[in-house]
């Protein structure tokens, strides 16, 4: 852990990262590229020490209500959070100031804050974001290894459910050779029915993989899977978008059960609804905001 000092905390469309790093060790990670200009070792967490106060000065001269995002890049609720409390701090503020939000994490620790989350979710909208990748727990316990597995986080939406915080589910992403099957699939949309999930985002069947995280999953191919990597390389050289051979099948199963189940599939149509604020005490929709990593 090191500490900086940031001139801005939000946004242009008023998403926010209170740490840079994670340390949930997702053999997949994004956020590892070299694009995003991370001059530290990932897993040596960047906390913005001056986050929160920035954070309060922003929302006191903000002219219109809008969701504060928070998640993109970094999961909130990394170990760190249980001792520093910044999200913690930040949802407080987003309380106090009457702003909505919404939170993407994989991890069970939401459920310390779900005071805050039913505060906000009680005057405007609160959403939760959970990603969810492998019914299997044993494979999810090695592709995301220090964070809760499958039936954890399917355990938070339900708790979720029931104290009617919407929530919307990340199926990203699906590796292939790996957990690109019809059983995977239709297992994590079995725990979205159950867990009355309002939508699933998925871009398709597959992951992306550039300069510095493609290094980190291949070695994590070699250390877990023997012969996988020769496998992708064999498959896809240095594509970045990567996408199952079985992906117009999968996604053919996923469109069909979410209509079936009644959960919303239209990536746009859940993005206008992640970013548009509701003042419920109002009784009417106030405006649509976007928020950004």
């Amino acid at each position: 852990m090191h500490y900086v000092t940031v001139k801005g905390i939000l946004s242009a469309k008023n998403g926010m990262n209170l740490y840079r790093g994670c340390s949930h060790g997702c053999i997949y990670c994004d956020s590892r590229s070299k694009c995003y200009h991370m001059e530290h070792a990932f897993e040596d967490i960047e906390v913005k020490e001056n986050a929160i106060v920035l954070l309060e000065n922003a929302l006191k001269h903000k002219r219109q209500k809008c969701m504060i995002g928070t998640g993109a890049m970094t999961d909130p609720y990394i170990p760190l959070e249980l001792e520093l409390g910044n999200v913690r701090k930040a949802l407080q503020l987003i309380s106090d100031y009457g702003f909505g939000a919404t939170i993407l994490t994989k991890s069970d620790r939401i459920l310390r804050d779900l005071d805050l989350l039913q505060q906000i979710n009680e005057t405007t909208k609160c959403v939760v974001q959970m990603t969810l990748t492998t019914y299997d727990e044993g494979l999810c316990r090695k592709i995301e290894p220090n964070v809760c597995v499958t039936q954890e986080r399917f355990a938070v939406l339900k708790r979720l459910r029931d104290l009617g915080i919407p929530t919307v589910v990340w199926l990203t992403p699906i590796l292939p050779f790996i957990n690109d099957t019809p059983e995977n699939i239709l297992g994590i949309l079995e725990l979205c029915r159950e867990a009355k999930v309002y939508g699933i985002i998925c871009y398709g069947m597959g992951l992306t993989l550039r300069e510095g995280n493609r290094e980190y999953f291949y070695r994590q191919l070699d250390r877990l899977f023997p012969k996988m990597k020769e496998r992708y390389v064999r498959t896809y050289g240095n594509r970045y978008e990567i996408e199952s051979p079985d992906n117009k099948r999968l996604m053919g199963i996923f469109h069909r059960k979410c209509e079936e189940y009644g959960i919303v599939h239209d990536n746009e149509q859940i993005f206008r609804y992640l970013y548009t604020f509701e003042e419920k005490n109002a009784g009417t929709q106030l405006r649509l905001w976007d928020f950004g990593v």
